[in-house]
């Protein structure tokens, strides 16, 4: 069964009420996690950057405020529904490290061995995002974590916002899994119903990641890259009620048909029903 996580990033808005809000309506559309990111953006960007750049300067009114942390991951706990947050300094991990059910590393800090080795060495479970990277570069990332007695789970991300369902490359997953041995999954960003499924009944996506916003309003709903609450619990109900339908491959009569096996045709004569419920058959009663 793929494990959903619905990643907020900056739709928050700062604020809390907000911040709860997507906990709430992820639950309720039945996603299994929720993912926020923790970062500063003096520990984000080189002073070259942020002294050169107002774009990135202004990135300072999406940062989740610290004291956030405890107030969501209570809400999820309460709901019943997995906490994680992407660390982007090291202090984060530790500050991170009492609230959240797992640690999710992005694309961009793939290349960051001390990162990994600091969420590996908490002993919770790490969950990698590979957009950009080639093979290599993830097969080191995956030493890395694996040194530290940590064996993560890897995802195939293609990181354009929106990604063209062209340059999804699902196969990578396959690739990945087979060259790693690591569960592997999908990082979404192409709001693309039809490439969820596929990675998941084609390429076996063990998790899926997505960006949610809540309403159409949120820091990063333009871009294109967001799903709506309704979009992606029509594709996870889509997904459960897949799964149980394949059932336990026994051929024999399930419950919803019994009644209409005496409503075949009886071999004596080739007459429907079978000669046994002729005499007895009551229109009234069917």
């Amino acid at each position: 069964m793929s494990f959903f996580i619905a990643e907020v990033s900056s739709n928050h808005s700062r604020d809390i009420d907000r911040a709860i809000e997507f906990i709430d309506s992820a639950s309720k559309v039945g996603c299994d996690a929720v993912k926020f990111q923790l970062f500063k953006i003096e520990k984000l960007f080189s002073a070259e950057i942020l002294e050169n750049s107002k774009q990135h300067r202004d990135r300072k009114q999406w940062e989740l405020p610290l004291d956030f942390v405890p107030l969501l991951s209570n809400r999820c706990k309460e709901k019943g529904i997995q906490f994680s947050c992407t660390p982007f300094y090291l202090d984060a991990v530790n500050e991170l490290e009492s609230y959240v059910d797992f640690y999710k590393i992005a694309s961009y800090e793939l290349l960051w061995d001390q990162l990994l080795i600091a969420c590996a060495r908490t002993g919770k479970p790490v969950i990698i995002s590979t957009g950009m990277a080639n093979l290599g570069e993830i097969k080191h990332a995956v030493k890395v974590l694996r040194n530290n007695n940590c064996e993560p789970i890897v995802l195939h991300c293609t990181s354009a916002y929106p990604t063209p369902y062209k340059e999804a490359n699902l196969s990578a997953i396959e690739t990945i899994r087979k060259s790693t041995g690591c569960e592997a999954g999908w990082s979404d960003h192409t709001v693309d119903p039809g490439v969820v499924h596929r990675a998941i009944h084609k390429w076996d996506a063990r998790v899926i990641e997505f960006h949610l916003d809540l309403e159409g309003k949120g820091e990063e709903f333009e871009s294109g890259h967001c799903w709506l609450p309704d979009q992606i619990g029509s594709v996870i109900k889509q997904v459960r009620h897949a799964k149980d339908a394949d059932g336990d491959g026994v051929k024999e009569p399930v419950p919803s048909e019994i009644s209409d096996r005496v409503w075949r045709t009886d071999p004596s004569d080739g007459l429907r029903p079978f000669k046994s419920i002729r005499n007895s058959f009551n229109p009234k009663i069917v």
